[in-house]
């Protein structure tokens, strides 16, 4: 059995665990979910290191929702840097979920993005958890998770 770790804020004003859990179960079994959930951004570093040690988790999804202001996006900077931290520590997967608040031109685009980011960041953990080899195939072709993707260079 696989674990799935599932770590997220309640500063997020989206639920992008939900849109994800719900996504993963839509299209695979063998596995279990572990959700964490913590107040802020620079919680999670220590809430993935928590699903990686005591939880047993084989790859951990990440959601965060900083604010427009630059503060919020140094915290998630450095959110982000502890998050790689804990990779490199474990040797395993964690797939940084954020999507910040002025990505979006208001609330409805915002959830918009929330939702399809969560759930295409879902599809690329049932790949690299069960079917790696899908990945490579889609290498370099400039896919973007939320938005249009882009494509490849000519």
């Amino acid at each position: 059995m696989k674990y799935i770790g599932i770590a997220d804020t309640t500063f997020a004003r989206y639920d992008m665990a939900k849109a994800a859990v719900d996504e993963i179960k839509s299209k695979i079994t063998g596995f279990k979910i572990i959700r964490y959930t913590v107040p802020g951004i620079k919680d999670l570093p220590v809430a993935c290191k928590k699903l990686f040690e005591e939880k047993n988790c084989d790859i951990i999804m990440a959601f965060g929702m900083p604010g427009g202001a630059e503060i919020d996006k140094q915290c998630a900077h450095e959110a982000s840097l502890g998050l790689q931290r804990v990779q490199l520590d474990y040797g395993k997967h964690i797939i940084e979920v954020f999507v910040y608040e002025d990505e979006a031109k208001d609330e409805k685009e915002l959830a918009l993005l929330a939702e399809k980011r969560a759930r295409e960041h879902a599809l690329n953990v049932i790949d690299l958890l069960f079917k790696p080899e899908k990945l490579v195939k889609k290498a370099g072709l400039g896919l973007r998770q939320g938005f249009r993707d882009v494509g490849p260079l000519k």
